[in-house]
């Protein structure tokens, strides 16, 4: 392949990356879903071309994926490992829904089913860790969303963070939580200014901050149950 096209492909490839990681499948059409599928089964060729020969061939995304490997494999520039690959998914998919039908989504209603959901993911973490807890209409768990790690300094920057994984994995509600791994489940001052910050962050899209948990070992701290979760627009924030 010669440099140019090469570089081509290569740019296409992180720019359809980067646009999942930005947005999910949703806003995808059939074959960018199958071009980036075979991404990992085929380095050094354009997926694209196959992906569109692929629901040419079967006739639909879904029977792509039903149809025999074996015929999969004899298609022209894809081969075992692509034919492998694009077999596993139906295979994947009811094993991932049956294993989380089997383990439920916890409904975090109240700070102290909150906290025994949080233990667990704080548990034996040396650094701090920032989570947003992103809940459906219902207050079950939609994902444990891992915010930042080291520190709350640049509320500004976690609030946007927070925000983009609040929108992209569709939350009605959120809870706020973070360890404090060699302290006390107590809020400092720049506890206090994030929670404010974010809550002043999901306003005007709608989104409530439920709570925001703090984790130190066994011990935990609610804003919500101690009275002190701020509401939007309200300034300062309490010190130790």
């Amino acid at each position: 392949m010669p440099g140019n096209e090469k570089g081509l492909h290569a740019g296409h490839r992180a720019r359809l990356r980067r646009r999942f990681f930005e947005e999910g499948l949703d806003s995808f059409e059939d074959h960018q879903v199958l071009e980036l599928l075979l991404f990992f089964a085929i380095p050094r060729r354009d997926t694209n071309e196959l992906a569109h020969e692929l629901l040419r061939r079967y006739g639909s995304f879904s029977a792509v994926f039903d149809a025999d490997p074996l015929d999969i494999a004899h298609g022209k520039g894809l081969g075992e490992a692509a034919a492998a690959l694009l077999s596993l998914v139906p295979g994947l998919t009811r094993r991932y829904t049956a294993d989380r039908n089997r383990r439920g989504r916890p409904a975090l209603t109240s700070s102290e089913l909150a906290a025994e959901f949080l233990l667990p993911l704080m548990a034996g973490r040396t650094e701090e860790a920032f989570f947003l807890i992103c809940l459906d209409t219902q207050c079950r768990v939609i994902v444990p969303a891992l915010v930042a790690e080291g520190g709350l300094d640049h509320a500004h920057i976690e609030s946007r963070r927070a925000v983009e994984l609040a929108l992209r994995h569709k939350a009605h509600s959120v809870i706020l939580a973070h360890n404090h791994p060699s302290g006390q489940a107590r809020p400092t001052s720049a506890d206090h200014r994030v929670t404010q910050a974010l809550v002043d962050a999901f306003a005007p899209i709608g989104i409530a901050l439920r709570d925001h948990l703090i984790v130190a070992g066994e011990d935990w701290y609610s804003f919500a149950r101690a009275g002190d979760l701020p509401t939007s627009g309200e300034t300062g924030g309490k010190a130790t």
